[in-house]
């Protein structure tokens, strides 16, 4: 099992706090979603070592990377962020994996500065946007985890959700960090997932893409995997039956079976 390394890089004129598991292969580095600090994907980065040299960001706002009233929590920015991530560290001919929010940011890191990424993984991205049906997951029901978390009630409100639970390991952890998630970041990424077309940065894309959506939860429905595809039709689609949107954490197993094949795919 490797071991995480952590640490912190000043790029793109933030603080980026990040979590390394090394490995001999091809860099591999994780964008998680909209409240999900990168020691929330310690399991992942850990499975993933030592076939990939596998990175996990702290998205500006979220963990230990920088946050304030001072940051812009744009989408724009935060695909700004990666792309100085990716640079600063030097990392050669990259995949890039982004989650929910990360999957927008990862897509627009890899429109901005195609040359600095080996092959695109999107995880159930939100398809939302002008003109488009909105996100199913509401926004007051992640705020409400916010809030309770920034009380130190987050173990609390978790334990009465009426979500998919997730293994109670990561359950507490997803307790303790919860509170270091800035509100007005998740505020300025859902107005991003309604008011920003990712289809547009999806076209602009000319690395491989592979997307791997949830069979519940309908963030991906199946109309919007067939626009992908008539955008890229090289397109490497896979549902996953029976998993929701945090398949990372509820459905593990499954997750990472279809994971590694799908890595392989940009070997």
């Amino acid at each position: 099992m490797s071991v995480a390394r952590g640490g912190h890089v000043r790029a793109n004129g933030i603080r980026q706090h990040y979590l390394h598991f090394p490995g001999q292969g091809r860099p591999l580095v994780i964008v998680p979603g909209i409240v999900s600090p990168a020691i929330l994907w310690t399991h992942v980065g850990e499975s993933l070592a030592p076939r990939y040299d596998c990175y996990v960001l702290d998205v500006r706002g979220r963990g230990l990377s920088e946050s304030g009233p001072h940051l812009d929590y744009g989408v724009a920015a935060c695909a700004q962020d990666v792309a100085a991530f990716l640079q600063v560290l030097g990392l050669t001919a990259p995949l890039l994996m982004g989650h929910s929010m990360g999957a927008r940011i990862s897509l627009r890191a890899a429109a901005l500065a195609p040359e600095l990424v080996h092959a695109l993984i999107l995880l159930d991205p939100p398809t939302s946007g002008p003109g488009r049906r909105p996100y199913p997951i509401p926004l007051a029901r992640t705020l409400s985890l916010l809030r309770a978390a920034h009380q130190g009630e987050a173990a609390q409100a978790l334990s009465a959700s009426t979500a998919a639970p997730w293994p109670e390991a990561l359950q507490r952890l997803r307790a303790e960090w919860l509170a270091t998630c800035d509100e007005r970041a998740a505020y300025a990424a859902s107005s991003d997932f309604h008011e920003q077309d990712m289809f547009a940065d999806l076209a602009r894309t000319t690395m491989p893409v592979s997307l791997i959506c949830a069979g519940e939860g309908g963030v991906v429905s199946d109309a919007d995997v067939e626009e992908m595809r008539r955008l890229r039709p090289d397109l490497h689609a896979v549902r996953l039956a029976g998993a929701g949107h945090q398949m990372q954490a509820e459905n593990f197993d499954i997750f990472s079976s279809v994971l590694e094949t799908t890595l392989k795919h940009h070997a």
